[in-house]
């Protein structure tokens, strides 16, 4: 079915585009007819440079291939856009450069701002896990406010793929498992980088990616193919591109991998179909780097001449770094392969972003060294990346309450590979400053609030060694200790792109080490430090406090010990599925279920299960405890019917039962109970994160109506059927509080 309605796209997208062109785009007013006059005065050539992106030679994040004298190629119009070019000096020489050519069309600088720029913040699957829409879009405004003030116009983030493999070193660079979390996510990182809108000095132009289902790479290994269902594509992938044009996203960036046989660089029905037709989206898309080139070796191109054809009549406008429209595509409009309106179509979206930017007014206007220097890495920004990354952690266990430590404890010892970390605190796909950086480890953090309390240091072991050398010091360590604090987890290249791993347990013998200092019998609180889910049986089990961390940026250790002292109290989620084993993977909380679900993990007896281990994951989406303790009760629905476009409101109270404040995230889980197709065992169509006192209550209300209970049909057909709808209300996906029904009649 996909490759008749490509094949049908690809001959009709002629005949459509000028059609298309007609329509008036929502520019502001005067852009539409810059850009036209000139798009006439424009050779083609220069439209093709426009269309043209090279790496700078400060760093790259792909193979760099040589193109000669960039320098010269800016200055003769070769070069639209530059990436991996950062500071108000570099940009602005380059720009100048620039304003030689011809036409004197600036350039665009894009960088892979991910999660912070100046100042690092938790990566972007940490901050999912705060389940904190104004915290996540306050990080990408602060990411987007520095970067611009640094000559950036354009950041590749936010990445929004919905990723259920933990073995897919990028999970790190999502919001996670969830479409309806990652949807609000993806919004509100788009309108954190934008800010009030593009041409403020302070805002950068968004690219959602990576275009599409990239995040389901079969087997979670990195570019690879993804084989999937039209449904499947449409009800869990695409909702957070989605949601991200309606936020505005200027740009796009498609992704590596295959879907269903067709190289998204290449593909005209996500492309053309959806994203431009069916969606409206009026921005450009760029190819991740080389993708386009990538097809050869696909086996869906035989040379960069078709790679440059597939991919511009499919609707990649922008070639990074694979120099296959530079080359190409001058000789194919000759040719009659590529109309030239395809290409004035491409440079248009591009031109019209450069427009909205103000560069044609003042091409160095984001280019300004007393403006960078007043704007980086402030204290008000440092201490949001502090908020942040405490809002980030998630408290996994905590027996007899260890925590939070006693102000009165008189030694503490920190043992483990990642106590002195600081690079590793940063995480992956971060600005690298150098020797100028400075980020907080736990040890730094700690000394900061420890007080009175002496601080005993071991090493124990490296990351990912087989040496026990360390270990003996270890534990005579923590034997003089009243508590012990151990950090462990994952390098930070571990996790990310081109980081995938077919082994998610703990790395090294770190977990042998945990086991060596348990064994001494003083109470022991393990952080863990990793950019996805890890596999940690025997510390699950064994240990009475677990606290996963994450990457956090700058401001880690300080967070950290923010919540191991109690002066803040961890209200994270999870926002993906923990496995016990990799045997599990995929595993996620919004499965179907089979004419022979087990009743619970010991029910082995010909169900949908293991025999060898139980169902259940680990730690269920959603998870994540406090220091306090919460109370869910009074269930009150509006109406048992929903008719028309009348929605049911649902109401509970959410009471702290405990001795300290906190803030609770409440979920709401929908099943639709009888269904063609068959819908999932649960869903999560809403959630309120409220801080409550000691004692105090509230009443939480949540609105369901037919938007939450629609679905796609086998004809990709948004629906929704009649019939009985189960509410599940609850801390997490596996722990319901609360449950009722009601109907949909019609």
């Amino acid at each position: 079915m996909l490759k008749k309605i490509i094949s049908f796209t690809l001959i009709t997208f002629c005949f459509s585009i000028a059609y298309s062109q007609k329509k008036k785009s929502p520019t502001a007013p005067g852009i539409d007819e810059k850009v036209e006059a000139l798009l006439q005065k424009m050779t083609l050539d220069e439209k093709i440079g426009q269309l043209n992106q090279y790496t700078g030679d400060w760093e790259a994040t792909g193979p760099v291939t040589n193109s000669g004298n960039k320098l010269e190629d800016v200055k003769q119009g070769k070069i639209g856009s530059m990436l991996n070019v950062k500071g108000a000096k570099h940009t602005r020489a380059l720009q100048e450069a620039a304003m030689q050519s011809r036409l004197k069309i600036p350039l665009l600088f894009g960088l892979d701002v991910i999660h912070g720029y100046r100042v690092t913040f938790p990566i972007p699957l940490a901050e999912a896990a705060s389940w904190d829409l104004e915290a996540i879009e306050k990080s990408a405004r602060i990411a987007g406010t520095e970067a611009a003030a640094s000559g950036i116009h354009w950041t590749f983030a936010p990445m929004v793929d919905i990723a259920r493999d933990p073995r897919w070193g990028r999970v790190m660079e999502g919001a996670g498992e969830d479409t309806y979390l990652g949807s609000l996510i993806a919004k509100a990182r788009v309108k954190g980088f934008q800010g009030k809108g593009l041409g403020n000095l302070d805002a950068v132009m968004a690219c959602a990616k990576h275009f599409a289902a990239y995040g389901a790479a079969i087997g979670g290994r990195d570019y690879n193919s993804v084989d999937m269902g039209l449904r499947t594509l449409w009800e869990v992938y695409l909702p957070p591109f989605k949601a991200a044009v309606d936020a505005g996203a200027a740009t796009f960036m498609n992704s590596f991998n295959d879907i269903n046989g067709i190289p998204a660089t290449g593909n005209s029905y996500i492309q053309r179909d959806i994203l431009k037709g069916k969606w409206g989206f009026k921005g450009f898309v760029v190819s991740d780097w080389g993708s386009i080139g990538e097809m050869i070796q696909h086996g869906y191109v035989k040379d960069n001449y078709e790679a440059a054809e597939v991919a511009i009549n499919a609707g990649s406008d922008m070639d990074m770094e694979s120099r296959s429209y530079i080359n190409n595509l001058a000789k194919l409009v000759k040719e009659g392969k590529v109309k030239e309106e395809v290409i004035n179509d491409a440079v248009r979206r591009i031109l019209v972003k450069k427009f909205e930017l103000g560069l044609f007014d003042d091409p160095y206007r984001f280019s300004n060294e007393q403006r960078e220097k007043k704007t980086l890495n402030t204290p008000e920004f440092l201490e949001a990346a502090r908020d942040v990354a405490r809002k980030s952690i998630v408290l996994l266990k905590n027996e007899k309450q260890v925590l939070p430590l006693s102000k009165d404890l008189k030694s503490v010892a920190l043992i483990g590979p990642l106590v002195k970390a600081e690079k590793d605190m940063q995480g992956f796909w971060s600005i690298d400053w150098g020797k100028e950086d400075h980020l907080v480890s736990l040890y730094e953090g700690m000394q900061n609030q420890a007080g009175k309390a002496r601080l005993l240091y071991a090493k124990g072991c490296e990351i990912s060694d087989t040496s026990k050398a360390g270990f003996a010091e270890a534990v005579s360590t923590a034997q003089q200790a009243d508590v012990v604090v151990m950090a462990m987890g994952e390098k930070y290249d571990m996790s990310g792109e081109a980081k995938s791993r077919a082994n998610i347990h703990l790395p090294g013998n770190q977990e042998e080490l945990i086991k060596a200092i348990q064994a001494t019998g003083k109470p022991v609180v393990v952080l863990l430090m990793a950019g996805r889910p890890l596999v940690f049986n025997w510390t699950a089990d064994n240990v009475p406090a677990i606290v996963y961390t994450w990457w956090l940026g700058s401001q880690a250790g300080n967070a950290i010990a923010d919540v191991l002292y109690g002066n803040y109290n961890p209200s994270g989620k999870l926002p993906m599925t923990f496995p016990r084993s990799e045997g599990q993977i995929p595993i996620y909380y919004n499965y179907f279920n089979t004419g022979r679900p087990a009743k619970d993990d010991n029910d082995l007896n010909y169900r949908s299960g293991y025999i060898d281990m139980q169902k259940s994951p680990r730690y269920a989406f959603g998870y994540g405890l406090s220091y306090t303790t919460f109370e869910y009760g009074n269930l009150k629905l509006s109406d048992t019917n929903i008719s028309g476009n009348k929605p049911v409101t649902v109401s509970f109270t959410l009471k702290n039962t405990g001795n300290v404040a906190g803030e609770e995230v409440a979920q709401l889980y929908l099943q639709d109970m009888v269904a063609r197709p068959v819908r999932p065992v649960k869903e999560l169509k809403d959630f309120k994160k409220v801080m409550l006192k000691p004692g105090e209550s509230t009443t939480i209300t949540f609105t369901i109506d037919k938007e939450k209970l629609s679905f796609y049909n086998e004809n990709l057909e948004w629906i929704t059927q009649p019939g009985e709808f189960k509410i599940m209300i609850g801390s997490s996906s596996d722990a319901v509080k609360l449950d009722g029904s009601f109907t949909l009649v019609d």
